[in-house]
């Protein structure tokens, strides 16, 4: 039977991000394994995202995610370089540009005096602001605009990963291609993990990071996760006008649209209704065809002769009681730690739950960044931490 002090159920961007900060820290001495059922990460989310980094969240704990995620891909080089080799990480950083109606004024105003207070840049712009800033955007039902300028943009969702995952097992840190298939408990502990091959690894700490399968893992263990994998779609489409200094900018109507290449992408959540669990990649053009297109043609002039490209299919691991991240110890024990329920934020959020989850491990508690309101105990007291801001 082999044995790890640590093993880390998924190794997306969160469970490689936590291998990474993990093996960094100097006052742990262990060992860690990272168990993946696909290293091509073919169907996985993290490649399958829009790579979207952002401080204009309306729960201060996100926008301080957000500010040390943008801090550390900027710094990517410095952090994950193996050898000579740079992390091959690029941060693109032309903001996030969130529009609103008269409805939505008041939402925008009080998120950017959160986002203010904790160091962000958050401009908040008027209509003839709008304009003069952005000469394509239509206005014209506009009450306003927020604008991060500054730790706002976004990065190759691939790139991050596999440089998270290199500088890992370049410090030491196993990746098993298999799947878990089963947890041993022995109190209030795990003490082993099985899997699919049959073998079983004992362990020290487990570590779910496992996306949009976490909500299995934790019934594993008896525990109930809120969690479900939700399908999102993103649309290629190209423009045969140029345009200048696109932001992601997201419509009121929750469509949003970022630069891609010579290209854009464009996207949008369902209603709640509308959006089952789904684990399938299948493509439905049919949001596109009626919401996001008109949209786009009316908020960008330029859009009205788009020209659709392709598209492709990824999932979330969407919380649906309060669409953000649980964190932490899970119930009832004292060495299964939980980080799923990212609802989209996983890739920008990776470096901030890595390292919290690094912390946790060797100190037992946080040390940069308290994240114990994202505790699981929030889902047996009713204390949701509602994110509005989601996208």
């Amino acid at each position: 039977m082999q044995n790890f002090d640590v093993v880390i159920i998924g190794g997306g961007v969160v469970g490689s991000s936590a291998a990474y900060f993990l093996s960094s820290q100097p006052d742990f001495n262990g060992t860690i394994a990272v168990i993946e059922k696909d290293p091509t990460y073919a169907e996985a989310a993290t490649p399958r995202s829009a790579g979207g980094v952002r401080l204009q969240f309306s729960t201060a704990e996100n926008v301080l995610m957000g500010a040390f995620g943008a801090s550390f891909i900027k710094s990517a080089d410095e952090h994950l370089k193996v050898g000579n080799e740079g992390a091959g990480v690029e941060f693109r950083e032309n903001g996030y540009l969130f529009l609103a109606t008269g409805a939505g004024l008041k939402t925008l105003l009080n998120n950017q005096r959160l986002q203010h207070e904790l160091g962000a840049a958050t401009e908040l712009l008027n209509p003839r602001e709008l304009q003069d800033t952005f000469p394509w955007l239509n206005v014209a039902d506009l009450a306003g605009g927020s604008f991060g300028p500054v730790n706002e943009g976004w990065t190759d969702p691939y790139s991050l990963l596999q440089a998270f995952k290199r500088k890992a097992r370049a410090q030491g840190v196993t990746y098993l291609n298999n799947s878990v298939t089963g947890l041993t408990r022995d109190k209030n502990r795990i003490t082993a993990v099985t899997l699919a091959s049959g073998e079983t690894i004992s362990c020290g700490c487990v570590i779910n990071s496992a996306g949009c399968q976490g909500r299995t893992i934790a019934a594993m263990a008896g525990i109930d996760l809120p969690v479900h994998s939700r399908k999102r779609f993103i649309y290629v489409f190209d423009c045969r006008d140029e345009l200048e200094k696109v932001p992601l900018t997201i419509d009121p109507s929750g469509v949003w649209f970022r630069p891609e290449g010579a290209q854009f992408i464009c996207g949008v959540s369902p209603e709640e209704h509308d959006d089952p669990d789904c684990f399938d990649f299948e493509l439905d053009y049919r949001l596109f065809e009626e919401l996001i297109w008109p949209t786009l043609a009316h908020r960008v002039p330029s859009f009205e002769a788009i020209k659709l490209v392709r598209a492709w299919a990824g999932h979330y691991d969407y919380n649906v009681y309060d669409q953000n991240v649980i964190v932490g110890l899970a119930p009832g024990f004292d060495n299964f730690l939980l980080a799923n329920g990212f609802s989209g934020h996983g890739l920008q959020q990776s470096p901030a739950i890595g390292r919290a989850l690094s912390e946790l491990v060797t100190f037992g508690q946080y040390r940069s960044l308290d994240l114990r309101r994202f505790g699981y105990d929030r889902l047996l007291t009713g204390a949701a931490l509602r994110e509005q801001n989601v996208v």
